[in-house]
C-alpha cells in the first residue's frame, strides 16, 4: 500500500512538473516574441508619422497576434494554479480508467478568451488611433485622456465585480466544484469560462497599457507582476484595492498637472 501511494504521489508529481515546465516555456517565448516584434517598433517610434495611417489588413492580423500573444506572457503565470488543479482532477480520473481529458484542452479555452479580449483590444487600438487619441509614435494615450483610462481603472479595482471575479480566480477548487463539466467540449467550456472570470478581474489593469504604451515591455511585466500578487498572495483581494487607491490618486495627480 504504502508503495502504491509513493508510486501514485510520483506520478502526480510528473505530471506537474511537465505542466509547469509547459508554461513556463509559453510564457517565456511569448515573451521573446513580444521582445522580438516590439523592439524595433520602439527605436524606430521617431521616425513613424505623427498623423495616423491607414491600416491594412497586414496591420490588423499582426496587431491582432501581438495582443493575443501578450495574453498569455501575462497571465498564463497567475492562471497556473487552476491549471495544476484541472491536469491533477483528470490525473486521478485516469487512474480510475474512467474518461479524461488533456490539460491542453482546459488551457486553449482559457487562451481563447483572452483572444476575444485581445480581439476588443486591438480594435480599440485602432479606433483611438483613428480619432488621433492615441500617438502612433508612442502608442500612448494623451495625459488627459490617459488620466480617464487609470482613474476608471482604479475605481473598477474597488467595486463588488472586481472581488467577484478575483475570488474565482483566487479559488481554484472552488471553482472546480460549480463550474466542472465532463468530456473535451466541457473542459473546453470551463477554460473559456474561467479566462472570462479572469477577464473580468483583469481588463482594467489591462486598459493601463494604453495609459502607458503599448509598446512598453517593461509595463506589460509591472501589470503581469501586480495580477500574479492579487491573485495568488492570501491578501490579494486587499492588494487590488489598494492598487486601485494608488490607481485614482495618480489620475487625480495626472488630472492636477494638465
Amino acid at each position: 500500500m504504502v508503495g502504491l501511494v509513493r508510486d501514485h504521489n510520483a506520478l502526480l508529481s510528473r505530471d506537474r512538473a511537465v505542466i509547469a515546465a509547459a508554461l513556463a516555456i509559453v510564457t517565456l517565448l511569448s515573451w521573446l516574441y513580444l521582445y522580438l516584434q516590439m523592439r524595433p517598433m520602439a527605436a524606430m517610434a521617431g521616425l513613424m508619422p505623427a498623423t495616423f495611417a491607414p491600416w491594412s489588413a497586414a496591420d490588423f492580423a499582426l496587431n491582432f497576434l501581438l495582443w493575443w500573444v501578450m495574453m498569455p506572457a501575462m497571465m498564463l503565470p497567475s492562471a497556473a494554479p487552476m491549471i495544476m488543479t484541472f491536469a491533477t482532477i483528470n490525473r486521478r480520473k485516469r487512474e480510475r480508467r474512467k474518461p479524461f481529458v488533456p490539460t491542453a484542452v482546459f488551457a486553449a479555452g482559457y487562451l481563447i478568451a483572452w483572444g476575444v479580449f485581445g480581439a476588443v483590444a486591438m480594435l480599440a487600438d485602432w479606433g483611438l488611433e483613428r480619432a488621433a487619441l492615441m500617438s502612433p509614435a508612442t502608442q500612448a494615450l494623451a495625459p488627459g485622456l490617459a488620466a480617464v483610462i487609470l482613474g476608471a481603472a482604479g475605481l473598477y479595482q474597488l467595486t463588488p465585480l472586481k472581488s467577484t471575479c478575483l475570488r474565482h480566480c483566487r479559488s481554484p477548487f472552488d471553482f472546480v466544484l460549480h463550474h466542472w463539466r465532463d468530456g473535451s467540449a466541457g473542459a473546453l467550456r470551463m477554460g473559456w469560462e474561467h479566462g472570462l472570470f479572469c477577464v473580468g478581474c483583469c481588463w482594467g489593469l489591462m486598459a493601463l497599457l494604453f495609459a502607458a504604451g503599448i509598446m512598453s515591455l517593461l509595463w506589460m511585466a509591472a501589470i503581469a507582476v501586480f495580477v500574479l500578487i492579487e491573485k495568488l498572495l492570501p491578501a490579494g483581494q486587499w492588494i487590488a484595492r489598494a492598487g486601485g487607491i494608488v490607481m485614482l490618486a495618480l489620475s487625480l495627480y495626472l488630472v492636477l498637472q494638465h
